[in-house]
This record gives structure tokens, C-alpha cells and sequence, in this order.
């Protein structure tokens, strides 16, 4: 069958050796099932094969659970069972006689030697066909991997045996066994360095099945079936053939399907998996409702707005997914030694060979054999390549489960490192439901008239302060609100507009003057607007026909647990800075109470975005914490940024991190979590290097001149130790998912 590989940059550098590609990127649509690598994250197929650059099994990225099963694990469960019925007479025969049985009695020592051929050739076509299938692959394409060395070993040590058994007198006579006749064979070594080389491969599917725990649990949030409601009927349908604006029930215990708005009836609604919160949020007419949350004990009609890919759920799980294979910049020290490492390891098992050969005692050729092979075998480029994408996927899937969205493992990395950070105010630090306290008229309108006028052009906003005079204007009257005839957003000064023939403008201080109002009431506007700023209260005047007409006083209270956020991020040795558009008396107000020592006020989102460019200019990394509109241009612009998952859509898509609650004390959570994923990786990187560094000469035999022949390391103990490496670092990697993430020190958890 054709093998459908697509590849998204033009040079390569994994596990394995570097080779350009010329191949572009193919999109294929969200819902079909895609393959990847987790060792070369560039590489992916429409079908689940093998890596064709380091032979790993492809782990799927599509959004149904049934493929979260890695569909090589059956295949190497066979193998492996097949490899052990056919290992145990071998191991009995070659090494019976050290155990204490009396092979030699009941058994010719020449029909020992040809069952060890038989049972080993068996044993390598059936339980090691696929090792050898891949080594054999890589050879041909020249992308060199772990399987090549295991496939070059366990050939090379395979036919000096076969040849030996079959043909001995092509063996001079100083390598025949004086008692027996025979040349020594490595049938043994062959057959137990292909069954260790599947149980290692065994346990590391069952570890990085691990490490995906959460993003299943998120997929598992997704139900399979929706109750869809028509004009004569309700039925079950398949959850693919629901479209935005079907009526769908949902009855009590169920799963909420899609995101939608609700329609008819009432319910308790558990949202913890997006607001953290226990308790169920009741859920009446025209309030929205999200994929994955469950329903409690009532029921409702809901209409579908947002289905499939679309949902927020959905939309989550890409994320996460998406961000688990993205590279980290510490993965290039990584492809650096991994782009040479199998080069080198066949240059030093050719010198080891070699050099056994012409100085190894005699006789030399079976000792340069075993040395070799050894090499090969231990050499484990496999540990080095999963050592930063094990922790990544642990790392951003234990940072899913607490509500932080990292878009990509730049990100993740780069967090961690930052020394300072920006905060916005309004709805970071705040809570971001904002209510008018005060109203000062300088014109003839009533309040009513102020608050009528000021609603019909803030109606089109999507700013916190104009939900609240929005809800003020309908407090004072309850009839629908007016339309604006025109609608303009300068973002974080104002919006204007035309209502009823009059032109309406409401904004800060700065937006003020640009609306050409007199010099006496920009001065009006001053003198009442600084005690309530004193108070830390948001102020904006209401300009109609190019006259100052009312003070709107606006207090948005700070978020609970802002201070302790702050403080935190203090503790893990960072300078905090508050950016906002807001009047410097209402932001020093903000900033004392939650103990923030330098802001910047009165900042447009252009001077936002100039703040952050000036601190790269000075080589500095930046974190920004915004969540509206106007946060937009700082978040793009900062090496991270990060937006509150309650705040716009367009912050949120800007955003490299979001915290999906809106939550402010999840940020030094997601610094911690970082630092500790960055800790972890170093781990990684540390136990793969150290490894091959002691592993390889070990097995060369350099330490038999000094200590002697109990320190040469054989094929058998290679063939463990490798696998084991491997199966080391994923281990390492999964104590991300339990270890605790302490917010109160600058040290990271691991």
C-alpha cells in the first residue's frame, strides 16, 4: 500500500541523521485522522505506519479516542509473546550447561548448534521481522536510526553464526572448541537482543501512552450522540450530523454536546472542566452553554450555535494537541548531536572491530564480534530524541488539565525563562464586570437621556466599561435600547457614533480632547473626575454635539486573588510592571492595593506595543497579560503573550498562552509549570548523554585492559541497557504529571 508521508519544513533534524526534504505541507481537514511522529513532529501520515526517518510507530492526532491506541501495540504484543516461546529453548541450550543442566548428556553438541540455528532464524523472521523491516528501510533511504544499529548487529552477529554452524571448516582451527570442534556461535545474543529490544518497546508504548492521559481525558469529555429535537419527533443522532441552528434536548446527567445557547427550559450546568468551579452554574433562556460541561438534574432545548471543530472543546483539544508536537528551542542542542550520532556509532563499532581484531587476544575475531555488536546494540539515539518531546507533552498536558493553553513548546520554554512581565488591568487584575457608580451631568440631558445615548453606541462594544453602562442604561429604563446610526472603535481611548441626528462620543481623557470640546469643560471634566479617581474609579466623559455632557464614573473590583498572584510572581524573581489606558490617580490606586511598584498609565494600544518593542530593543524578553482588543498589538508583540481565557477572541488568538479561566492566579502557576518542564528536560537530556557517553565505551571494551574480561559488556546486557534508557526517560518525563507545582519559591518542583 502507498505511504502517504507529508513533511512541514525543508530540512529535517530528528533522532536520526539530517537529510533535506523537498516535500511541502498538505492540510488535511480537522476531523480525519492524522499521524504523526513524536520524535520528528514534522513528519506525518494519512495512514498509521512507521517514521521513515527514526522507525518509530505514528501516534495519532484526530479528535476521535479509538485512535489514542497506538495500533502497532497488538503487533509488537505478538511478537514479543512469539519471541519468548522461541528464546526459551535457545537460551536452554547456549546456556544450559551455566545453569547446572547437562545439555552436553541428553543432546549432541552439533544438533545443539543447528536447533540454535533453527529456532533463531525462526525467531528473526517472525519476532523480529519488524525490527529488521525498519532497519532495513532506513538503509535503503539513508535516514540511519536505532533499528539500523540493531539491524547491522544482530545480520552481522546472525551470519558469523550461521556460517560457523554450517560451513566450520571455513574457520581456521584456533577458533574451533578444542572439546566440541565447533566455532563458537551468538545465536543467544542474536535471539535475546531482539526480545529485550521488544520489551523495551513494550514498556515505553505503555509509558507514552501515559503521557497522553490528559489530552484523552479531554477527548473523552466529548460525547458520541446528541438528542435532536424536530417539529414531529426527538431522536438520537451521530454528533456529526448536528449543524448550527438544530434544536437539540439535553436531558438530566447528559453531556452537553455543542455550544449553544439555551432555548427553553432551566438547569445546573457543571463547567469545571472550563471555570474550575465546583459548584453547577445555572443555566436559564438565552445563556450559553459549552461542549464537554454536564448537565445537572434539569433539562433543556438548546440551539446549536458552534458543532465539531468548531466548539470550544474541540478547539482545546487542537490546541493542546498541536502545541504536545511543536519543537522546543532546547530540542536543537538535542538535533545537533542526533543529526551525527549514528555516523559516529557505526565509525566507532567499525574502530571497535577493528581494533579487537589486530590486538584483541586470541582468538580475536569472536571478541571484536561481540565488542561491535555491543556498540551498536547500546548506542541508543532513541533516549536523546525523546528526552524534550516526552516532557513537552507531559508538560502542556498537565498545563491543559489545571487551564493553561500553551499554542506551542517555544512558548512553554520561553515562559519559563522570562525575568519580567507586563500586566493589563481591566479584566487581568480586575474582575471584568465593571458597574456605573456615578453619574455627573454638565449639560441640560437627564441622567436617563446621558445613559440612553452613551448605550446605543457603546451596544456595539465589546469592552468591559461599555457592558456596564449597557446594563446601567437598561437599569434606569427597561425599554430596548436606541440604535446607533454609525458605530467607530478607537481602541483604548473611546467609541463615537451617530443616535438620532446627534453625534456621541464616550472615551477618556485623551479621546476627550480630540473631540473638540472647549478648553472651560475639559477643565470641568478634570476637577470632577479626580476625587472619584482617588477612589480608583474608571472615568469617561459623554460628548454630544461636541459638548462635554456627563461624567460617567465606573469602579470594577480587583480580582480575589490578584494580590496573592502578584506576590507569587514577586517570590518566582520577577519584575512586575501594570500597562493600562486607564488615568494614572485610578491606576496607582489598582496597582498599590494588589502590590504592584511600577505601572504605566494613560497608554494608548500603539504605546503599549511601543513598550514592549523597547525592552527587545534592549535585548530583553517580555510576558504580556492582556485580554481585550486593545491588548491585542502588546500580546503579538511580546516574546510571550497571554491572554484570559474570558476575555476577546481576537486577544485569545493573538495570545501564544491562555488561561482558560480567566483566573490571574493560574499565571504563576504556568511560570512554575514551565520552569519545572524545563527542569525536567534538562533531566532527560542529561541521563540520554550520560548514557551513551558510559554505555558506548563500555561496550568497545576499553576498561578490560584495566579491569579485566568481567567488565566486557555483551550483546545480551546491550540489548537491556538500551532499551532500559529509553524506558528512563519517559519515566522521568511522566513525574510531571503528579509532582506539585509550588508557586512560593523560585525553584522549580523538580
Amino acid at each position: 500500500m502507498e505511504k502517504n508521508y507529508f513533511r512541514s519544513n525543508t530540512q529535517q533534524s530528528t533522532c536520526c541523521q539530517r537529510h533535506p526534504s523537498t516535500e511541502t505541507t498538505v492540510q488535511l481537514d480537522n476531523n480525519d485522522a492524522v499521524y504523526f511522529c513524536p520524535m520528528c513532529p514534522e513528519v506525518s501520515s494519512a495512514t498509521p505506519e512507521s517514521c521513515p526517518q527514526c522507525g518509530m510507530q505514528l501516534e495519532s492526532t484526530g479528535l476521535d479516542p479509538a485512535f489514542a491506541i497506538d495500533p502497532d501495540t497488538p503487533l509488537i504484543d505478538r511478537e514479543l509473546l512469539s519471541g519468548i516461546l522461541l528464546l526459551t529453548p535457545i537460551f536452554i541450550f547456549a546456556m544450559g550447561p551455566m545453569l547446572g543442566l547437562s545439555v552436553d548428556t541428553w543432546l549432541d553438541a552439533r544438533i545443539n548448534q543447528v536447533l540454535q540455528l533453527l529456532f533463531t532464524s525462526v525467531l528473526i523472521i517472525t519476532s523480529g521481522r519488524s525490527i529488521l523491516i525498519r532497519g532495513i528501510k532506513s538503509l535503503i533511504s539513508g535516514h540511519l536510526n536505532m533499528f539500523t544499529l540493531i539491524t547491522i548487529g544482530v545480520t552481522a552477529a546472525y551470519i558469523f553464526s550461521a556460517t560457523a554452524t554450517l560451513l566450520p571448516d571455513f574457520f581456521p582451527e584456533e577458533f574451533h572448541d578444542p572439546r566440541t570442534s565447533l566455532v563458537h556461535s551468538f545465536f543467544d545474543a542474536c535471539a535475546m537482543i531482539i526480545v529485550l529490544v521488544l520489551i523495551g518497546q513494550t514498556l515505553e508504548n505503555q509509558a507514552r501512552i501515559k503521557t497522553g492521559s490528559e489530552l484523552r481525558s479531554l477527548l473523552s469529555l466529548a460525547p458520541t450522540t446528541a438528542r435532536l429535537v424536530t417539529e414531529h419527533e426527538e431522536k438520537d443522532v451521530p454528533l456529526s450530523n448536528i449543524h448550527p441552528g438544530d434544536h437539540l434536548r439535553v436531558r438530566p446527567g447528559e453531556t452537553i454536546p455543542v455550544d449553544g445557547t439555551v432555548l427553553e427550559g432551566t438547569s445546573g450546568v457543571d463547567e469545571s472542566f472550563i471555570t474550575g468551579e465546583s459548584s453547577p452554574v445555572v443555566k436559564n433562556i438565552r445563556d450559553e452553554v459549552i461542549a464537554g460541561t454536564q448537565n445537572g438534574r434539569g433539562s433543556f432545548i438548546l440551539v446549536a450555535e458552534k458543532t465539531g471543530s468548531e466548539t470550544l472543546l474541540a478547539r482545546i483539544i487542537k490546541l493542546v494537541g498541536s502545541a504536545q508536537r511543536s519543537r522546543a528551542p532546547v530540542q536543537k542542542m538535542a538535533d545537533t548531536v542526533a543529526g551525527v550520532f549514528i555516523p559516529i556509532v557505526l565509525s566507532i563499532a567499525l574502530t571497535t572491530f577493528i581494533a579487537w581484531l589486530l590486538l584483541g587476544s586470541h582468538p580475536s575475531l569472536p571478541y571484536a564480534i561481540i565488542s561491535s555488536v555491543s556498540v551498536l546494540v547500546i548506542a541508543c539515539p532513541c533516549a536523546i530524541g525523546l528526552a524534550t518531546p516526552m516532557s513537552i507533552i507531559v508538560g502542556i498536558g498537565r498545563a491543559a488539565r489545571e487551564g493553561v493553553l500553551f499554542k506551542n513548546a517555544e512558548s512553554l520554554e520561553t515562559l519559563g525563562q522570562s525575568k519580567q512581565i507586563m500586566i493589563d488591568k481591566t479584566g487581568t487584575m480586575t474582575a471584568g464586570h465593571p458597574t456605573v457608580t456615578d453619574v455627573v451631568l454638565f449639560g441640560n440631558q437627564t441622567e436617563q437621556e446621558i445613559l440612553s445615548f452613551a448605550a446605543a453606541v457603546e451596544f456595539k462594544s465589546e469592552h468591559p466599561i461599555a457592558t456596564a453602562i449597557c446594563q446601567a442604561s437598561q437599569k434606569h429604563n427597561p425599554a430596548p435600547l436606541r440604535k446607533a446610526d454609525s458605530f467607530l472603535a478607537i481602541p483604548g481611548s473611546g467609541v463615537e457614533g451617530t443616535v438620532a441626528g446627534k453625534a456621541i462620543g464616550i472615551g477618556n481623557e485623551s479621546f476627550l480632547k480630540h473631540q473638540r470640546i472647549s478648553s472651560r469643560e475639559l477643565v470641568q471634566f478634570k476637577q470632577a473626575a479626580k476625587p472619584l479617581r482617588d477612589n480608583g474609579k474608571t472615568i469617561s466623559g459623554v460628548v454630544i454635539d461636541h459638548h462635554l455632557a456627563a461624567l460617567l464614573a465606573i469602579t470594577d473590583p480587583v480580582k480575589p486573588g490578584a494580590r496573592t498572584a502578584i506576590h507569587q510572581l514577586k517570590r518566582l524573581g520577577l519584575a512586575v510592571t501594570m500597562l493600562t489606558g486607564d488615568h494614572s490617580d485610578s491606576a496607582g490606586v489598582i496597582a498599590r492595593s494588589v502590590g504592584i511598584d511600577h505601572y504605566k498609565a494613560s497608554l494608548s494600544p500603539q504605546e503599549k506595543h511601543s513598550f514592549i518593542t523597547e525592552l527587545h530593543a534592549h535585548g530583553e524578553q517580555s510576558v504580556m497579560v492582556g485580554d481585550g482588543v486593545n491588548d491585542a498589538p502588546a500580546l503579538a508583540a511580546a516574546t510571550v503573550g497571554i491572554a484570559m481565557g474570558t476575555g476577546s477572541d481576537v486577544a485569545i488568538e493573538t495570545a501564544d498562552v491562555t488561561l482558560i479561566r480567566g483566573d490571574i492566579q493560574l499565571l504563576p502557576y504556568a511560570i512554575q509549570l514551565s520552569r519545572t518542564t524545563l527542569s525536567n528536560i534538562r533531566q532527560n537530556l542529561f541521563l540520554a548523554f550520560f548514557y551513551n557517553v558510559i554505555g558506548i565505551p563500555l561496550a568497545a571494551g576499553l576498561l578490560v585492559p584495566v579491569f579485566g574480561s568481567a567488565w566486557q559488556a555483551t550483546p545480551i546486557f546491550a540489548a537491556a541497557a538500551m532499551s532500559l534508557s529509553s524506558i528512563l526517560v519517559i519515566t522521568n518525563a511522566l513525574r510531571l504529571r503528579t509532582v506539585t507545582i509550588c508557586t512560593d519559591t523560585n525553584q522549580p518542583a523538580l
